[in-house]
């Protein structure tokens, strides 16, 4: 058996080897490093694999959502609500602009941010939501917009982990991440579910007005060279990224179909343990891309598991160990605890298993094996 990753991207690229050092080679080739012919193919490509009428690259993923904000002209003091629980770039962006960051919790199965407490902190301020699709999981989008249409908010998808899942409405139709609210926004970070070999990121949206001004912001606030219609900045997805990406993008749903495959391995070797609850689904496999596998622990024993799993040469993760309201940069000393109930439980009770589109049945089993054998 090969030595366990977390994420195993040297051998994701030794299966696509040859068609990535062909992409490269024809950036050096033609030396168009920034703005070539590849980022307005894999933009084009995007396009029309999430079925969005604008994609716009840019350098990373929290540039995205500073981006996105930037782009709806919102003012500081303006209150953006978004979930308590996931990775402070989504909060950080909202302080770095000045706006007031409203931390609300979430749902303690799918770990994603909860619409009835959403509703409970709307104020005459607020002006927008930021639901992230948390581990790969489709956010509970349909309660979501219905909140947003009611209360005129900008609605600003957070799909950094969870490119290429797909939500159902009640009505049936089905629309990818990042394409259902005011703007989506992701990550090309290498270990993201569509990773580049660097940093990157895009934005994503129908409105054809945000989408002018969008492209002005990524770009130095310019339209035409020299003129500075809106205050920008500098965020651009280099040649050499957006053509890993464009080879990618081609075996997206093949690397969410595996990584659905070794989710469901796992859950069906460590169902019915009292201490455990395997991460939940819908019975819809599309709305889950797997971006982690992440187990709650309730015996009080995460920390130990940890340990003991990091003996076995077993790599894991704690994603994420400190709730944002808990954070030095983003403290508020005016939140009750009791606001924050289920994220402060779930800093305690989760941790994520190695989970990629290269895990074997021979590693899942070793694995889930240490995991049962610790509870023994």
């Amino acid at each position: 058996m090969d030595p366990i990753q977390m994420v195993d991207l040297k051998k994701q690229y030794l299966f696509i080897k040859k068609e990535v050092d062909n992409a490269l080679e024809e950036v050096f080739s033609s030396s168009a490093f920034i703005n070539g012919p590849v980022v307005h193919e894999f933009q084009n490509n995007l396009e029309a694999y999430l079925n969005v009428k604008h994609v716009i690259p840019c350098a990373n993923g929290t540039d995205a959502l500073q981006i996105a904000l930037m782009g709806l002209d919102l003012k500081p003091g303006d209150e953006v609500i978004t979930a308590d629980f996931t990775f402070a770039a989504t909060v950080e962006v909202i302080a770095l602009l000045k706006l007031t960051p409203v931390l609300v919790d979430v749902d303690p199965h799918t770990f994603n941010i909860c619409p009835d407490e959403v509703e409970r902190a709307i104020t005459p301020k607020t002006k927008a939501i930021i639901p992230v699709h948390l581990f790969g999981q489709v956010a509970p989008m349909e309660p979501l917009l219905k909140l947003a249409e009611k209360h005129n908010l900008f609605l600003i998808e957070d799909n950094a982990q969870g490119m290429g899942a797909v939500y159902t409405f009640s009505d049936g139709t089905r629309a990818k991440t990042g394409t259902m609210g005011t703007v989506g926004t992701t990550s090309f970070f290498p270990s993201k579910n569509l990773g580049a070999y660097g940093d990157g990121g895009a934005l994503f949206t129908n409105d054809d007005q945000l989408a002018h001004t969008l492209r002005g912001v990524v770009n130095h606030g310019m339209y035409k060279r020299y003129y500075h219609d809106v205050v920008g900045v500098n965020s651009r997805l280099d040649s050499l990224q957006a053509a890993v990406l464009k080879v990618k993008l081609k075996y997206l749903d093949f690397y969410n179909e595996r990584r659905k495959e070794a989710a469901l391995r796992y859950s069906q070797l460590l169902k019915d343990h009292s201490h455990i609850e395997t991460p939940k689904r819908s019975s819809d496999c599309d709305s889950h891309v797997y971006h982690q596998y992440t187990l709650r622990i309730k015996n009080g024993k995460r920390d130990d598991l940890l340990s003991y799993l990091n003996q076995k040469n077993i790599p894991c993760g704690v994603y994420y160990p400190v709730p944002l309201h808990l954070q030095k940069a983003y403290f508020n000393e005016t939140a009750s605890e009791s606001q924050y109930a289920v994220t402060n439980r779930l800093v305690d009770e989760v941790i994520s298993l190695p989970m990629h589109s290269e895990l074997s049945k021979d590693q899942i089993e070793y694995i889930t094996s240490a995991v049962i054998e610790f509870f023994r």
